[in-house]
C-alpha cells in the first residue's frame, strides 16, 4: 500500500443485513489496522458457512476492534476472531459492554446447545457437531473490552483516532467517526452503525456528527418505509383478536432493543384498558438480563423514559408479566391452554428458545405467530411470513397453520426517510458514500435516490472489495 494511502475492506454486511465486518488500513503496523464491527453471518446457508471459513486476513495482525452495538450481526463473531488469535482492544459504549456480557456468553450457550441437540438427534452431516465457539471464548473475547463513553477520543497508534456518536437504534448504539493521517494526508470516515428512529419512546434520536469525508452507511431499509399507522392501534388488533379465540400469541423479538418496546407498548396498553391483562411471558434468559443493563444506564435513555425510571417506575414492565430463565420455566410453557403472550429470542427465528416454541404452537389454528421487524432472506422468519405450508426446525418439517402476522412500525431501524434526514442533518454533505448492511434491492435504491437528492457519489462495495480512500 502507497504510503499516503488509506484502505477500507469490506469483509461482511454486503448485499446483505448480517456479518457486518470493515477493516481500516491506515499503514502498515499492527496499529494502523482496526475492524470496525465484528459481526456474525446469519440466514442463508451459504452466508452462514462464512462465520467456519478463515478470517479474511489474519486476526493476529489487527491492532483494534471497534463495535458499533451488540446486537449478534455486529459483535457476534467477536468470541472466533479471539480463538484465532485477535488479542488487542475491544473499543464499544458502556452499555454496549453491559450488553455483550449478555448476548455474547448467550450466543456462545446457543451454539453449544445447537451442536448438543444436533449430535443427539444427529440431523447435522457432521460428526460430531461442534459449536463455532463456546462459552470459555465468549470470555475470553469479553476480558478484551475496553468501554468508553461516547464523544470521547480513542487513539490507536500513531495514525488512527477514533470517537462513538449516538445512534439510537437499541441500548449503546454509536456511530463511529474514525480520523486517518500521517506526515504526508488525512482523511476522516464514518460508520453509522444502525441508525435508530426519530421520536420514538426508549432510545434518543440518532446523532450527525461533524461532516466526515466519507460516510459508510447502512441500508437496511433503503427501499421501505414503515407504516404510517400507529404500530399501538395494530398490535392492540391483533391481541385482541387472538384471545378471542382463545389462542396464544407468540411473539419472536429481538431480546435487546425490539423486546423491551413491545414490554413498554403492552404496559402502555394495559393502562388504557385497550387490551385484557392476560399473562405476558418472556421467555428469554438474554431478554431479561438486558433489562437489568437499560436500568444501569439512564442517560442512554430518551429524557421521557428515563424521567419515569427515577420516579421508580419501570415502563417496560407490564402488569401479570413473568420472566422465564430456566428451561424447565420454557417447557411449562407448552402445557398453556388459556389465551396468553409469549415473548422470545430470536428475533428471525434462527436460533433459541422461539424454535421450540414454533415447534408446538404452528401446527395449531388458534394461535397467531406475530413478526415485529425485518426477517432476513433465508431465515426460518423469513420463510414462516411467506405463506409456507410448512417450515424446518430441528431437522422436520412444522405444518404452519396458526395466523401469520407482521407489524412493521416496531422496527428499530431508520426507514428511507429517516436515512435521509439523517443525512440532511449533517453541517455539510461528505464526498462519497459507501453503502452496505442491505440486501442488493434496498441499497440500489437508497444509492439512486442519494445520487439524486443530494449529488453526492455513492458506491456499493462487494464482499472483500478493498477501497482506497
Amino acid at each position: 500500500m502507497n504510503q499516503s494511502n488509506f484502505k477500507l475492506v469490506f469483509m461482511g454486511a454486503t448485499g446483505t443485513v448480517t456479518g457486518s465486518r470493515t477493516a481500516v488500513i491506515a499503514g502498515p503496523k499492527l496499529d494502523d489496522r482496526i475492524l470496525v464491527d465484528c459481526g456474525l453471518f446469519q440466514g442463508l446457508k451459504e452466508l452462514r458457512l462464512r462465520n467456519w471459513n478463515p478470517f479474511p486476513m489474519d486476526p493476529g495482525s489487527i491492532g483494534a476492534v471497534f463495535l458499533t452495538h451488540a446486537h449478534i450481526d455486529h459483535s457476534g463473531y467477536l468470541p472466533r476472531l479471539v480463538k484465532s488469535g485477535f488479542q488487542g482492544p475491544v473499543y464499544c459504549t458502556p452499555a454496549s459492554a453491559d450488553l455483550l456480557h449478555i448476548m455474547l456468553l448467550d450466543s456462545a450457550h446457543l451454539q453449544e446447545e445447537e451442536a448438543r441437540f444436533a449430535n443427539k438427534t444427529g440431523f447435522s452431516k457432521h460428526k460430531p457437531a461442534l459449536p463455532l465457539y463456546d462459552t470459555a471464548d465468549a470470555r475470553a473475547a469479553l476480558e478484551l473490552l475496553h468501554p468508553t463513553a461516547l464523544h470521547t477520543e480513542i487513539r490507536v497508534g500513531d495514525r488512527i483516532r477514533a470517537t462513538f456518536h449516538d445512534a439510537g437504534h437499541i441500548l449503546g448504539a454509536g456511530s463511529l467517526r474514525v480520523d486517518l493521517m500521517n506526515r504526508s494526508t488525512s482523511a476522516n470516515v464514518l460508520f453509522s452503525g444502525d441508525i435508530g428512529r426519530f421520536g420514538v419512546p426508549i432510545h434518543s434520536d440518532p446523532e450527525s456528527p461533524d461532516s466526515p469525508d466519507i460516510i459508510v452507511m447502512e441500508s437496511t431499509y433503503g427501499n421501505r418505509m414503515h407504516p404510517l399507522d400507529d404500530p399501538y392501534d395494530s398490535l392492540a388488533s391483533v391481541i385482541n383478536e387472538t384471545i378471542s379465540r382463545n389462542g396464544v400469541l407468540l411473539i419472536p423479538a429481538f431480546a435487546v432493543g425490539r423486546t423491551q418496546v413491545i414490554m413498554y407498548m403492552l404496559r402502555e396498553m394495559q393502562t388504557a384498558g385497550d387490551i385484557p391483562k392476560v399473562p405476558v411471558y418472556l421467555d428469554s434468559p438474554m431478554a431479561i438480563r438486558a433489562f437489568e443493563a437499560y436500568g444501569l444506564h439512564e442517560n442512554s435513555l430518551d429524557s421521557e423514559t428515563a424521567f419515569m425510571r427515577r420516579k421508580g417506575d419501570h415502563p417496560m414492565k407490564p402488569d401479570n408479566l413473568h420472566f422465564c430463565s430456566s428451561q424447565e420455566e420454557s417447557k411449562a410453557l407448552n402445557s398453556i391452554t388459556n389465551s396468553a403472550i409469549i415473548v422470545s429470542a430470536s428475533g428471525m427465528a434462527t436460533g433459541g428458545r422461539i424454535l421450540h416454541h414454533l415447534k408446538h404452537r404452528l401446527p395449531h389454528a388458534r394461535n397467531t405467530v406475530l413478526f415485529i421487524g425485518y426477517q432476513g432472506t433465508g431465515t426460518r422468519g423469513r420463510t414462516i411470513q411467506e405463506g409456507r405450508e410448512s417450515v424446518k426446525i430441528h431437522g422436520s418439517q412444522i405444518p404452519i397453520r396458526s395466523r401469520i402476522e407482521s407489524i412493521q412500525g416496531f422496527s428499530a431501524h431508520a426507514d428511507q426517510d429517516e436515512l435521509l434526514l439523517w443525512l440532511k442533518k449533517f453541517q455539510s454533505l461528505p464526498r462519497k458514500i459507501l453503502l452496505n448492511h442491505g440486501e442488493s434491492e434496498s441499497i440500489e435504491a437508497l444509492a439512486k435516490l442519494i445520487a439524486r437528492k443530494f449529488r453526492v457519489e455513492t458506491m456499493i462495495p462487494e464482499y472483500l472489495e478493498e477501497i482506497e480512500l
